[in-house]
Formats: structure tokens, sequence, C-alpha cells
């Protein structure tokens, strides 16, 4: 679109709310699109991701630093 250029304000108004609306439901299909190993996997993997980072927690809660 150039300066000059004579521009609809209401058919551009709609393009951006349909493009919007392509963008949301992109959004929708990558975090509901999925079956239900798909999901089961990413709440496992994040279990033990969670488990790997705990153990290696130097901390407070950490009985060897107590000696």
């Amino acid at each position: 679109m150039t300066v000059g250029e004579i521009v609809n304000l209401r058919q551009e108004r709609k393009r951006k709310a349909r493009d919007e609306k392509e963008l949301r439901a992109a959004e929708n299909r990558a975090l509901h699109g999925r079956t239900k190993a798909q999901k089961q996997h990413d709440i496992k993997r994040a279990v033990v991701s969670r488990q790997h980072l705990d153990g290696h927690r130097i901390g407070q809660d950490d009985e060897t630093t107590s000696r």
C-alpha cells in the first residue's frame, strides 16, 4: 500500500479481523489439536524434567548441607 493509494477502511478492518482470527485459530490448533498420547507424552516429559531439576537442586532443603 502506497501513500497515495485510496483505501476502504471498512474492508481493511475486516481484513485485519480475518487475519487475527486465523492467527488465533492456528494457535488453538497447535494447542488443542493433539492426540491423547501426545498430551500424555508432554506431561510425562514435564514431570521427568521437573524431577531431574529437583534432583540437582542445591539449597536449604538438601540434607547434605547440614553436615
